[in-house]
């Protein structure tokens, strides 16, 4: 039996795994005595043994990294979805994986994700194609027509949303060209409105700012409402009409592989983990 390392680690695994000389000699098909004088040469396993634990160690830290998030998740979000759906988020997320960069990008036109390079994008699941996958990052959204006391002062309150093609209305501008057409459902009936005003803009905050000026009446999610219309500072419409919807979804296109990134940030955001922490 030719004496080599390798060799000699063999043997010794031979005999340890058939516990027996006789067996392990068949199996590596060599004479007991050829076995033996191998074995023998296992003195030197002492000194091999303090690197052989410290491979050992190491190959236990690689294999603890492999499934360990790390690198950049490239995400792209409307604006207005970036504080209620990611802001809860930061902290735990920055915490819980220190070693991945969240880049975020605010923007309210749809984009290619695989063109633009981004890894997930969050929006309305109205607005998903089909081929991604959708995760639920929030809650239900229920509308709220809402418009300033100093607003009614001047104009009679809508009785039915065809009502508002009569009122000054602040429009919403989804990308560079896109008014977003006011959405209403009541029982088995919808219908969308295509309004009018004194003002178009694309900041969320600008519109409630706008119908507290008495601007007009704005079209805002109820959770963006809620402290207003508790202060008096704007009053509601038009709530028959207004029904919850589905809120918003992280999507990504399907790969065979999931960077353990993102998946972490799915983890994160998913809708049932944030009920837990609510």
């Amino acid at each position: 039996m030719e004496r080599d390392d390798l060799n000699v680690l063999a043997a010794f695994l031979a005999v340890a795994e058939e516990r027996s000389f006789t067996k392990a000699a068949k199996r590596l098909s060599v004479s007991q005595s050829a076995l033996s004088h191998a074995v023998r040469g296992l003195e030197l396993l002492r000194s091999l043994r303090p690197a052989l634990t410290d491979i050992r160690a190491a190959l236990g830290k690689i294999s603890g990294l492999r499934g360990k998030p790390t690198g950049r998740v490239r995400l792209i979000v409307p604006a207005f979805a970036a504080l209620p759906v990611l802001g809860p988020k930061l902290g735990e997320f920055a915490r819980a994986y220190p070693d991945v960069v969240l880049d975020i990008t605010t923007h309210e036109r749809q984009v290619d994700l695989v063109a633009g390079g981004y890894d997930a994008g969050i929006q309305y699941g109205e607005f998903i194609e089909r081929d991604m996958i959708a995760v639920r990052v929030s809650p239900d959204h229920r509308p709220a027509i809402v418009g300033s006391p100093a607003y009614f002062d001047n104009h009679p309150r809508p009785k039915s949303p065809r009502d508002l093609l009569q009122h000054r209305c602040i429009n919403f501008r989804h990308g560079p060209d896109e008014i977003y057409r006011w959405e209403f459902e009541k029982g088995k009936q919808s219908l969308t409105v295509a309004v009018n005003g004194p003002l178009i803009v694309d900041d969320v905050d600008l519109v409630t700012r706008a119908a507290l000026d008495g601007v007009g009446l704005a079209y805002l999610g109820e959770d963006r409402a809620v402290p207003h219309l508790e202060t008096g500072a704007l009053m509601r419409v038009l709530e028959q009409w207004c029904q919850p919807f589905p809120g918003f979804f992280l999507y990504y296109p399907s790969r065979r592989q999931q960077p353990a990134a993102l998946s972490a940030l799915i983890d994160t955001l998913r809708l049932e983990n944030r009920r837990k922490t609510i």
